[in-house]
């Protein structure tokens, strides 16, 4: 498949795209790609403005985020990147690949674990490895900020008793002077036991008017 400027395009790492993904669907997100980037070899954050339905995302910020997060790149550094290019933009878009019928139980289980890393890092801001009481709270006040009649004490209300719900989950009983320091990864694997992720989570760029969904 040519680039813009004529040079093949790269070829996804196996941890990427699964092996049934076509050429054509490649050549698609490449279009998208160029369309973000301007034709250029990378994006930048910037270039998310031209998807106007994504600023009225509530959770704009963290999606555009997500795809500069060194973590989710898979890159040995943590941080953020500057820009990325269009084999970066393949590896943040296989986390949101569907599920193939042929996988066996442990494909799936790496599957899912990945799908939940990325999620994992979209709330853990400070890149600590730990979701704390703030950082839900801040999640959840974005999630819900586009409701005029929900007040940003209620929007907290709704982030503490979730947050004592997974303490409740990941730790058991705690004691009058036990604090939950926060959601661990381990930790949100269990909250999110019995879950659909595969189908709950996934990103649109079919054209570039479409909205992209994280939930």
């Amino acid at each position: 498949l040519p680039c813009a400027q004529g040079a093949p395009l790269p070829s996804p790492s196996p941890l990427s795209f699964p092996p049934t993904v076509t050429s054509e669907q490649i050549e698609h997100l490449h279009r998208r790609f160029k369309q973000l980037s301007r034709d250029q070899l990378t994006i930048r954050k910037e270039n998310f403005d031209s998807i106007p339905d994504l600023e009225f995302n509530p959770i704009r910020g963290k999606i555009v985020h997500a795809f500069f997060d060194k973590r989710n790149l898979r890159q040995e550094s943590d941080g953020l990147a500057d820009e990325i290019n269009f084999e970066d933009f393949l590896t943040i878009m296989s986390y949101f690949r569907p599920i193939e019928m042929n996988m066996d139980e442990e494909q799936l289980d790496r599957f899912r674990k990945e799908k939940l890393k990325f999620l994992f890092h979209m709330y853990d801001s400070d890149h600590d490895g730990k979701i704390t009481l703030q950082e839900y709270r801040n999640v959840v006040e974005e999630l819900l900020s586009g409701n005029p009649h929900l007040e940003k004490e209620s929007a907290r209300s709704i982030a503490d008793g979730a947050m004592m719900e997974a303490a409740s989950i990941c730790v058991g009983q705690m004691g009058p002077d036990q604090v939950y320091e926060g959601i661990t990864f381990e930790d949100f694997l269990k909250m999110w036991q019995g879950i659909d992720i595969e189908t709950k989570m996934h990103v649109r760029f079919l054209n570039m008017e479409t909205i992209a969904h994280c939930y």
